[in-house]
């Protein structure tokens, strides 16, 4: 993903996925506890009482008091070797430390096991299906007979013993029946030794009631509660720990971001304390990185465009002092000329080194056109022959001496020489590369052509001394002017070349300098796309 927003967005959106899953599994996991907590506490009490009873019983009236039970609880109870269950070492070991154990085997239905006798390896087995009103029943009678046979002051504590040793997972209780809040029928139900269940306060709970048989008691059990499966105190922890990843999931996102911004803004301070070759690290493909790669660009145009502004001011300094030199002598010697064909020349140089102005001004402005950022090309169809005879006829008279050879002219595959281009400009670029060739040229100039179906190459030759290999793109830099065989005795400002390399850029091609093979000089060549469209980037390094 390239997109920041949607980084973080899909950050959220998998953080608010892994809170929900880790939440519904979570409840998943704590009701499945509480589940088995829940199961074990109601039929723990009731199972353990049932054992203790039957571990002094012989074995025919263990079988008739299970059978009776059975009827009661409303679920079949056995007697069986514990030997012959299907538990483990960990159950078994619940089983001999006197704790009852609760198996689910469906998804409302249990099997509740509690040792009888650990020396005979009985353990009573129940399968409940779903636990009803007669599980509560049956626990009443279970006490009730336990109970009346004690005195009755001495009954209230054995009932609290009883809970004590057979670790009810619900309060008992011996109260009177005035202390009861029940209405006259559950009270006159009560009386005749029926079971009465009442619900607690808030609807969320009962209450089941017996009275003991001749005593003042009401045996009462509960509150008993149902199992809420969805505990309203896990919401808290769950939408904390959901905010709190949230949090930390745009936290990282936003720190990374913020870390890369920082190196953004770093630089950009030292490149404007003048720190030019500060760069940042380009990093991934998103818009930061992209954001990046522009600010880097930009650096390095800056860079460029003030090292080319500082060399050319340099080089403009150099260039004006030699024909302003000139002028200040030329008007110290006019004063001082004594006949009027010596006035006339110094006159004469005079308008040359003036013209050499212009001449240079000319080039300085048509470069700082062309480097300052994409000029308005109006591209248009050039006959490329045509503009090459024009060339020539312009420059001929300027070098009598020189002889300029057409080479070979290869038109495009329709017959045609026509090419899109900025008739202006290229016609500047083929003036510089041939006033160029034949001020270093011995004898001869060739020029040629060939026109393709998607692009067009124009070749400059001379028999000049040529340009040293590791010397030709610096040729390309403005005011450059080598020091060796081409000689600064030749004329010119060091700009045309960059002129040149600069237009065919922004027509979408290149400039290179190469050998000449027949004539034994240097060979410019020219290579832009035949058809333009207007407003396009460059599509090769200038």
């Amino acid at each position: 993903m390239n997109s920041i927003f949607l980084r973080i967005y899909g950050g959220m959106l998998a953080v608010l996925v892994l809170v929900a899953l880790l939440g519904v599994l979570t409840v998943h996991l704590v009701n499945e506890v509480r589940s088995d907590q829940y199961r074990d506490r109601l039929a723990r009490g009731t199972f353990s009482l049932m054992a203790h009873n039957l571990e002094h019983m012989s074995d025919v009236e263990r079988r008739r008091s299970a059978v009776i039970w059975g009827r009661l609880l409303g679920v079949p109870l056995k007697l069986q070797p514990i030997a012959n269950q299907p538990l483990d070492s960990r159950e078994r070991g619940q089983l001999f430390s006197n704790k009852v154990l609760v198996q689910l085997t469906g998804p409302h239905s249990v099997k509740v096991y509690s040792l009888v006798s650990a020396g005979e390896g009985v353990v009573l087995v129940g399968e409940i299906r779903q636990i009803s009103e007669q599980l509560a029943r049956a626990t009443l009678y279970l006490l009730v007979d336990e109970l009346v046979h004690f005195p009755v002051a001495e009954q209230p504590a054995r009932l609290a013993q009883i809970k004590e040793d057979q670790k009810f997972g619900f309060d008992l209780h011996l109260v009177r029946m005035e202390n009861i809040k029940l209405d006259d029928d559950q009270r006159r139900r009560i009386d005749e030794g029926d079971t009465v269940m009442a619900l607690g306060q808030g609807g969320d709970s009962i209450n089941v009631y017996s009275g003991v048989t001749a005593t003042p008691w009401v045996l009462e059990i509960g509150p008993l509660y149902q199992m809420n499966a969805y505990p309203p105190e896990l919401i808290g922890p769950i939408c904390v720990l959901g905010l709190s990843l949230i949090g930390l999931i745009v936290y990282l996102l936003v720190r990374r971001l913020e870390r890369r911004l920082l190196v953004l803004e770093g630089a950009a301070t030292r490149i404007a304390s003048g720190r030019l070759e500060s760069r940042v690290p380009s990093g991934d493909a998103d818009s930061v990185g992209r954001l990046a790669d522009a600010f880097n660009a930009m650096a390095e145009h800056l860079q460029s465009s003030l090292t080319i502004q500082r060399e050319m001011v340099r080089a403009v300094s150099h260039e004006l002092r030699t024909p302003v030199a000139r002028l200040r002598f030329g008007l110290e010697m006019i004063g001082d000329a004594e006949t009027e064909t010596a006035r006339r020349k110094y006159m004469d140089g005079m308008d040359a080194d003036i013209q050499d102005l212009d001449k240079l001004l000319d080039e300085m402005l048509t470069y700082a056109r062309l480097e300052q950022g994409a000029p308005a090309l109006d591209f248009q169809e050039v006959d490329l022959d045509a503009l090459i005879d024009q060339v020539i006829i312009e420059l001929a008279p300027l070098y009598p001496n020189i002889r300029v050879e057409r080479g070979q002219m290869r038109a495009a595959p329709d017959g045609s020489t026509v090419v899109e281009g900025e008739f202006r400009y290229l016609h500047r670029a083929l003036q510089n590369l041939l006033s160029n060739a034949m001020r270093h040229a011995e004898s001869r100039v060739r020029l040629s052509y060939q026109i393709g179906v998607r692009r067009c190459r124009l070749d400059v030759e001379d028999d000049g001394p040529g340009v040293p290999e590791s010397e030709r793109e610096r040729l390309f830099r403005p005011f450059l002017r080598l020091d060796n065989s081409r000689t600064r005795a030749s004329g010119g400002h060091g700009l045309g070349l960059s002129i040149v390399r600069r237009i065919i850029y922004w027509h979408g091609g290149r400039a290179w300098i190469g050998d000449s093979e027949s004539l034994g000089g240097a060979r410019f060549s020219l290579i832009w796309p035949r058809q333009q469209t207007s407003g396009d980037a460059p599509v090769l390094e200038s």
